[in-house]
């Protein structure tokens, strides 16, 4: 007999705002945008850890199907014309391990994917070949068994964040390289955070606004997603580091009741307009 399927699932919504630090559900939209209950390939637990690409006219999105029968995380992918009606088309990637928090970015032409692939051993990159339906492995980035990974690219270097402690949720690590591709090492100031349940597991993209560059951070501290904190980075040189907590964190909680009633834990935010951004964020309901 197939065990029920969990009767408080994540889910996932659309946020908008000024500036990624403060987000909010848009007027006139029916969040969440994206339940279990689309995923028609796969008998879907719950999905989760949404990340948008706007990509030739038509806005992408992919995250984390936690396939029931399996018991593993894929990624799923789903379209839309306006990032506010989705049509979901199917499990984009699939791999013998679990996979989850699909870091989807274009560089040089090309569209790439980080996800978080624990079970393999290293940290893997995927290049799309074609978009968005066939990723193929590139490299191996690091080793180890490193949670919720999240490169970009931050004056003419690659940059990389990741918890080295995926059961825990209380460090933070930091990677460089030059090229995507590597060699990668990790930061002399690695690791940023121990012992903090807060502010160290990445919930979500590096994003640049107004000149400054921000991270999101998961706030386990009460629990594992209650909320989302917004750290600013303040240094990032190959030898140095310093963030500050921003004065609006948290910046996503759990709403008491509804979809997101229990937590939240994930933000991909983008600008789409001067003083305009959306985000793909997720959360999980109240039983």
């Amino acid at each position: 007999m197939t065990d029920a399927l969990p009767q408080d699932p994540w889910s996932i919504g659309l946020y908008a705002g000024p500036d990624p630090l403060h987000l909010a559900p848009p007027p006139g939209l029916a969040n969440p945008v994206m339940t279990r209950e689309q995923v028609t390939d796969v008998t879907a637990a719950f999905v989760a850890d949404p990340f948008l690409l706007p990509y030739r006219g038509e806005w992408h999105l992919f995250f984390e199907v936690l396939n029931h029968d399996r018991r593993t995380g894929e990624i799923g992918w789903a379209s839309s014309p306006d990032a506010i009606v989705w049509t979901y088309r199917g499990i984009a990637l699939s791999e013998p391990f679990h996979l989850s928090y699909p870091c989807i970015f274009e560089h040089e032409g090309e569209v790439f994917m980080v996800p978080e692939t624990l079970d393999a051993g290293a940290v893997r990159l995927y290049r799309a070949d074609p978009f968005p339906t066939r990723w193929v492995p590139v490299a191996d980035l690091m080793p180890g068994r490193l949670a919720d990974p999240t490169p970009f690219r931050f004056e003419g270097r690659w940059w990389m964040f990741a918890c080295p402690a995926p059961s825990s949720h209380d460090a933070l690590s930091l990677f460089c390289a030059d090229d995507l591709e590597g060699p990668w090492r990790e930061h002399p100031a690695s690791p940023l955070l121990t012992g903090d349940r807060s502010r160290s597991r990445p919930g979500g993209r590096v994003v640049a606004c107004d000149g400054r560059l921000y991270r999101f951070a998961q706030d386990c501290g009460p629990r594992y997603g209650s909320g989302v904190r917004m750290l600013e980075i303040t240094c990032l040189t190959p030898d140095l580091y310093a963030e500050r907590e921003c004065a609006e964190s948290p910046i996503l909680g759990p709403a008491g009741a509804g979809w997101n009633g229990k937590g939240m834990h994930h933000v991909d935010a983008w600008p789409i307009a001067p003083g305009r951004w959306i985000a793909a964020v997720d959360g999980i309901r109240i039983k």
